[in-house]
């Protein structure tokens, strides 16, 4: 278990290729990155960049070819730790993955029932609390289908939330939302910075990473090019990728 003043996420000179019809594809090439406990960072960059890739290695979705990754003092080496990472570590997608047949309080509660081993009674009103938590909790019987996307998305950060995690990661949580749907999501993301969660967001928002973010990456071809806080990095960036990519985009 990492201390309070080590990092919590440790990510040291990590490559990740992937064999393509064209050719290998070098989606992170030496990329090193640390996150305190409680600290909000929020990773930009063109699509294809890595940032996406960098956090499935987190959780090892993605498994690394080179370089090492610790979290919470556990290293991510072969098949040790993995189930004892992703116990502490909570993951909201583009796409929601809720399962269609269930109903949102249904989606909260398995894996706590699986995972956690938690008795009905308490994995219910924990999927209670966080469909309040989350702004919807009269959407408790509702299924996916009868849901909009920024209520779905927030089902899919309260089931995150249900396992207790250490860590949330987000990868482009608002990408696959209508825009009057995107703050919603927000909102909820920022009151979890707010109370302290590790957090690391991938998202052009740049208004929440002014909000919320402690330190903003910039990533691209695989590699981080240029961090800072949000107002130095967004503001007045020190590399001309950085300044060129920003001017498409703020």
């Amino acid at each position: 278990m990492s201390q309070a003043n080590e990092p919590i996420i440790q990510i040291d000179n990590v490559h990740k290729r992937f064999q393509t019809l064209h050719g290998t594809v070098y989606a992170l090439n030496g990329v090193s990155l640390n996150v305190m406990p409680g600290e909000v960072v929020v990773v930009v960059g063109p699509s294809g960049s890595g940032k996406s890739t960098m956090l499935r290695c987190i959780n090892r979705l993605e498994t690394i070819d080179a370089g090492s990754i610790t979290v919470d003092g556990l290293p991510l080496r072969g098949a040790r730790n993995i189930n004892k990472v992703r116990a502490e570590v909570g993951m909201v997608f583009q796409s929601f993955n809720l399962f269609p047949h269930r109903n949102a309080l249904d989606n909260i509660i398995l894996a706590q029932r699986v995972v956690r081993h938690r008795r009905k009674r308490e994995a219910v009103e924990r999927a209670h609390d966080l469909l309040a938590k989350v702004g919807i909790p009269e959407k408790a019987d509702a299924f996916p289908a009868q849901l909009s996307g920024g209520q779905q998305q927030r089902v899919a950060i309260a089931r995150a939330l249900a396992m207790d995690p250490k860590i949330m990661l987000f990868d482009e949580p608002t990408s696959a939302l209508d825009p009057e749907m995107i703050k919603e999501v927000l909102d909820v993301m920022l009151d979890l910075a707010r109370e302290g969660m590790t957090m690391v967001v991938v998202s052009h928002e740049m208004g929440f990473a002014r909000a919320a973010a402690d330190r903003a990456v910039f990533m691209d071809e695989g590699r981080i090019v240029e961090e800072d806080v949000p107002d130095v990095l967004f503001s007045t960036p020190s590399h001309d990728r950085t300044k060129l990519f920003l001017s498409k985009i703020l």
